[in-house]
């Protein structure tokens, strides 16, 4: 199956299992859980959830039998989606070419919404078919340090500090590293994981992982200056009007394309020790570079 296609099957298959989740039994507030699932079911890469199940294809196992927790990362990233829009952290009105969940819910509900995504998220990666205790125990010891402090909201945190001032390239790699690359990097070893990796192998999935997500991140900079709104569903120049440094700012636009174009080989030499079963992380991270959205 083509790269392409195949993702658009994992993408429906993820669609499939976070509609089911969520319409498990009666809620006890309605529009929470609308204000939920307006946000976790707008769409988008499934990106997250995707690179978990790739993650186990390339250590030979079936990648789809960990979907449940590629929809508890999936659940975790939304919840961070809809406080990062929220009025007193970026205040944007659209995401993935919709009104923001504080537009239509208010900032109350949104808040509230975010909070039970992430909470949810833990609930259902422990209800994950055919692992063990003791890996579960190590899934959720990675989801959390990638949502925490230590991680994504480490990461969020400075930068929202980092607004209006000029920083350097290194609290910007740790910046992004936090708010961007911690969920990647936890996607893909936890699909290794749940997989048996060995430790060689886990070393490996790690070091594309964290190439990928630096590579995400220089590209996103990159589409806030030369993206398409139509495409990226939000506002371009977003980074420019809330006076944020990025990868494009703290070089130029021609740097910034060949730091992109360079971490993503050295993404690709990280799977040097692995056969065609990683073929799609290798095709993933080149096209990431290409992308448009």
């Amino acid at each position: 199956m083509k790269f392409k296609e195949l993702w658009q099957e994992r993408q429906q298959l993820v669609e499939a299992a976070l509609t089911a989740e969520l319409n498990k039994e009666t809620p006890v507030d309605k529009t929470l859980t609308e204000s939920m699932e307006y946000s976790l079911m707008a769409g988008g890469k499934r990106l997250r959830p995707v690179l978990l199940m790739a993650a186990a294809d390339a250590l030979g196992a079936d990648g789809t039998k960990f979907i449940k927790t590629g929809c508890a990362i999936e659940m975790i990233h939304t919840y961070s989606l809809i406080h990062d829009d929220l009025p007193a952290m970026d205040d944007d009105d659209y995401r993935r070419g919709k009104l923001t969940n504080h537009k239509v819910y208010g900032a109350g509900m949104a808040t509230l919404a975010g909070d039970a995504l992430l909470t949810l998220a833990f609930e259902v990666m422990l209800r994950q078919p055919g692992a063990d205790a003791q890996t579960l125990v190590q899934v959720v010891r990675e989801m959390s340090t990638a949502a925490g402090p230590d991680g994504m909201v480490g990461g969020q945190a400075l930068d929202m500090e980092s607004e209006d001032k000029r920083i350097d390239m290194e609290t910007l790699r740790r910046m992004h590293m936090g708010k961007t690359g911690a969920l990647f990097r936890a996607a893909i070893r936890s699909g290794a994981i749940l997989a048996g990796a060995s430790a060689e192998q886990l070393a490996a999935l790690t070091e594309y992982a964290d190439k990928f997500g630096l590579a995400f991140q220089i590209t996103d900079d990159i589409l806030d200056v030369v993206g398409d709104e139509a495409l990226i569903g939000k506002p371009v120049g977003s980074d420019e009007k809330n006076h944020k440094s990025t990868y494009v700012t703290l070089t130029s636009l021609a740097e910034a394309r060949k730091l992109a174009q360079d971490t993503v080989a050295e993404a690709v030499a990280a799977l040097a020790i692995f056969g065609p079963e990683a073929d799609f992380l290798r095709d993933l991270v080149n096209y990431l570079v290409d992308r448009n959205k």
